[in-house]
């Protein structure tokens, strides 16, 4: 008989309190909050790093004598890195239990950023971000795990909301504080910033997260092959994304070769997720078609958020020429948007069809990008803050409605699953959206110069005269003639490429609206899952015996 009894004699008490099983659904309420609010603190941490160095890498590059190519490896490194392990923590979160993956990934995210701040180089800055990036991801789908394991009833129906808003406002404020700590303290308190309280996560982690056991036994189990062409496949996928529009694309040799490679490991991991028989990572979520549904949703609010939230800060210091404190600033006010919305969504969503919610923020979003797209090259705070604020009130009727999709029904395993493909399709499609808007913002500024050029040449009459008054009022400063004149043919040129750069934003901007738009065709072929009785407790991950 498998009980009490059959625990030897001389274990003690703690030997048996350890061999009993953990219900954390049973757990009281206020130690539930208590774990829940420390583990999305993580994964705030973890989210804001990812845009905390937007509005500062002009600091960055000038500290580290980085070239304007380099500099942007501080973020792409970080990406790379976070969107391999998110689906991989399914797995080692079984493996190692929550509670030691979560410590293990809020501990090394903690050293990571003080050697990020302590670095010497650009090289070494790179290597300390991916570092980073990588042992932070793991925080990021273990919380939704764990959340739906924790609660139940009505109180499940806050986990979206939350985790909902940390994943859209810690992006969103990254700049923000970003440019704050640069401007008072330098750049490299971006990183020490995350000293303290990583080692206060990693310390309360160990303490209190106690929601499942481990199984060692997966350690020896590991599918190397499946894990490599997970790594290769991601990695490679985000290199030609994020160099693609420097380097013409697949007309660059190096690109030509990431990209063959990442399709290659891509085959390589499907083949092992099919036959393996311990895959990295389970597919089997997407036999459900509404998490398949809710993926696609999440997608293209990842693209939406992370490149709005990079368009924005992009315009102001290359159009307006705002510092980082200027920047954050400005874009602050869409997380105060997002604040207020989540509230009124997490009760909402209790009532309302999921798919009404989307419906509404789809809409609402893509109304605000329109909003956006008719910046002039004037633009500021002001102007700004009824788009940004309608941008944040709206991404929240999405993303809880498409969490709840994406996740109720799975228990166990197979919800770490979902939750990690659920998540990485969030953190895809902010890779692709930033890729793309830059290749239409170098595409669009081309264009809108070569109409402006057109526009000029047939107004010969008038361009040579506006552009001798402008050098008649150079020379008043500068004494000689010519001087003057190609000054003022260079005030001409700049001008032309600000308002072609600002239309390029415009076009960037109008055509993610259509985007969010034509997302909505697929909203009446979702069929949410019902929702987990008021009564019903959670069930917690299976314990590993």
């Amino acid at each position: 008989m498998a009980n009490a009894s059959a625990i030897p004699i001389g274990r003690s008490v703690a030997a048996r309190a350890e061999a009993a099983p953990i219900d954390p659904g049973a757990w009281p309420t206020a130690r539930k909050f208590l774990v829940f609010g420390l583990m999305a603190f993580g994964q705030f941490m973890a989210l804001i790093d990812i845009q905390i160095v937007a509005a500062s890498l002009n600091d960055v590059q000038a500290g580290l004598s980085a070239g304007p190519d380099e500099i942007s490896w501080i973020q792409t490194g970080y990406l790379m890195a976070e969107l391999v392990m998110i689906p991989f923590s399914a797995f080692l979160a079984q493996a190692l239990s929550t509670r030691v993956l979560f410590a293990l990934s809020a501990g090394l995210f903690t050293v990571a950023s003080a050697l990020c701040g302590l670095s010497w180089d650009i090289q070494s800055m790179v290597l300390f971000r991916v570092i980073q990036g990588f042992v932070g991801g793991a925080m990021v789908p273990t919380v939704f795990a764990t959340g739906y394991a924790l609660f139940s009833g009505p109180q499940r129906a806050l986990i979206p909301a939350i985790l909902g808003s940390v994943s859209v406002l810690a992006p969103t404020l990254g700049p923000t504080v970003g440019g704050f700590l640069t401007e008072v303290a330098g750049w490299r308190w971006i990183f020490y910033i995350n000293v303290a309280p990583g080692i206060a996560v990693t310390i309360l982690s160990l303490l209190f997260i106690r929601v499942d056991r481990p199984n060692f036994a997966m350690l020896r189990r590991i599918d190397y092959a499946h894990l490599a062409s997970m790594a290769v496949f991601l990695g490679g996928l985000e290199y030609v994304l994020e160099e693609g529009p420097r380097y013409d694309w697949l007309g660059d040799p190096a690109i030509a070769t990431g990209a063959w490679l990442s399709f290659v490991a891509l085959l390589l991991f499907l083949e092992r997720s099919f036959r393996s028989g311990g895959p990295i990572v389970r597919l089997t979520p997407f036999r459900k078609p509404t998490f398949a549904f809710a993926c696609v949703f999440n997608l293209v609010i990842g693209f939406g958020i992370y490149a709005s939230t990079y368009l924005i800060p992009l315009y102001l210091g290359r159009v307006r020429g705002f510092d980082s404190q200027q920047i954050g600033a400005t874009v602050f006010v869409t997380g105060g948007a997002q604040l207020v919305s989540t509230f009124m969504v997490a009760r909402l969503s209790q009532t309302v069809d999921p798919r009404k919610l989307i419906t509404v923020g789809l809409t609402l979003f893509s109304a605000s990008l329109w909003w956006t797209a008719h910046l002039t090259s004037q633009w500021g705070f002001g102007d700004l803050l009824g788009p940004q604020l309608l941008r944040g009130f709206s991404v929240m009727f999405c993303i809880p409605p498409s969490v709840n999709m994406a996740l109720t029904g799975f228990e166990g395993p197979e919800l770490r699953a979902a939750s990690g493909l659920f998540n990485l399709m969030r953190n895809l499609g902010g890779a692709v959206g930033i890729a793309v808007v830059n290749t239409w913002l170098g595409d669009e500024t081309r264009i809108h110069v070569a109409r402006m050029g057109e526009s000029l040449g047939r107004a010969t009459a008038q361009a040579p005269d506006i552009v001798a008054a402008v050098a008649a009022r150079i020379a008043h400063s500068v004494p000689d003639p010519a001087r003057a004149f190609q000054l003022a043919q260079s005030e001409f040129a700049r001008i032309v490429g600000r308002e072609a750069l600002t239309s390029a934003f415009n076009e960037s901007f109008q055509t993610m609206a259509w985007m969010f738009l034509a997302a909505l065709i697929l909203v009446p072929f979702c069929r949410p899952a019902p929702p987990p009785l008021a009564g019903k407790p959670a069930q917690p991950p299976p314990d590993a015996h």
